[in-house]
């Protein structure tokens, strides 16, 4: 039999029961950021075409970078439409992030978008980049993307932590993803990432994770050390440390901060 040159480095990580850490990039539009996130010793990058106006173009030139590079490149689409996971996927994604998943039916929809028949409904593009363009036997080339494309469902709502159990227990899912930020505005504790009612919206789906054999993540915790430590102890394995603009503005302030404390005389 064939072997096809396909894997999910983070994926791989994760299954080993290791940390994912990965680098939103909401700016940058050139393959120069997977580039960087390697060298920085990131697992991952997704390119966020929610809260961003980076196109299609740009995030699929970035996704083959990183395929080249041996990290995982992933993509926050920017909604349920199949049409936006089917199109990166095909164009170099190993995986999708899907905001704003309430239930396990929209959980079902987006794995039928996502993975091949007979697990999803998924449409044959027939070229691939993640396999060189090369040409392999049709069913070896279905069932290595099924095991090797993520789906991440991004959980930011009361609703969608209550229904935690049902979304892990859907086939397909791979990982269950807290958006923090947008939960504590659901919660009415913006930006209180301590707080108990985040914190046991992390045991829950930390819980129906580990019920249903699937992946914990979260995300805007990178400045957060102290609660991010607490949610790995809990069983969270994957973590978005930060975006590649606020690295940028991180960097800048401090540069500019000890430049200011120099004396000119």
């Amino acid at each position: 039999m064939t072997t096809l040159p396909l894997h999910n480095p983070l994926l791989e990580t994760l299954r080993g029961g290791g940390l994912g850490i990965c680098m939103i990039v909401k700016q940058m539009r050139t393959v120069e950021i997977a580039v960087a996130a390697k060298s920085c010793g990131f697992d991952a990058v997704y390119v966020d075409m929610e809260h961003s106006v980076i196109p299609e173009s740009a995030a699929a030139q970035i996704c083959v970078a990183a395929l080249s590079l041996g990290i995982t490149p992933l993509v926050r689409v920017p909604s349920h439409d199949p049409y936006y996971a089917a199109r990166i996927l095909d164009a170099g994604a190993m995986g999708v992030v899907v905001p704003h998943v309430n239930t396990a039916d929209e959980a079902r929809a987006i794995v039928a978008a996502c993975k091949f028949a007979p697990v999803g409904q998924r449409s044959v593009a027939g070229s691939w980049p993640h396999l060189g363009y090369r040409t392999y036997p049709a069913e070896q080339v279905r069932s290595a993307f099924n095991a090797n494309t993520m789906v991440i469902v991004m959980l930011e709502t009361p609703e969608a932590i209550a229904n935690a159990d049902e979304i892990a227990a859907v086939p397909g899912v791979d990982l269950l993803h807290i958006g923090s930020t947008d939960l504590c505005d659901a919660l009415n504790i913006p930006g209180q990432f301590s707080h108990p009612k985040i914190e046991q919206a992390f045991a829950t789906v930390v819980a129906a994770c580990r019920q249903h054999g699937k992946i914990a993540g979260v995300g805007g915790m990178g400045t957060e050390p102290e609660v991010t430590q607490k949610i790995l102890r809990m069983g969270v394995r994957f973590v978005t440390a930060g975006n590649d603009w606020g690295f940028m503005m991180a960097a800048a302030r401090q540069r500019t901060a000890m430049l200011r404390e120099l004396t000119l005389d």
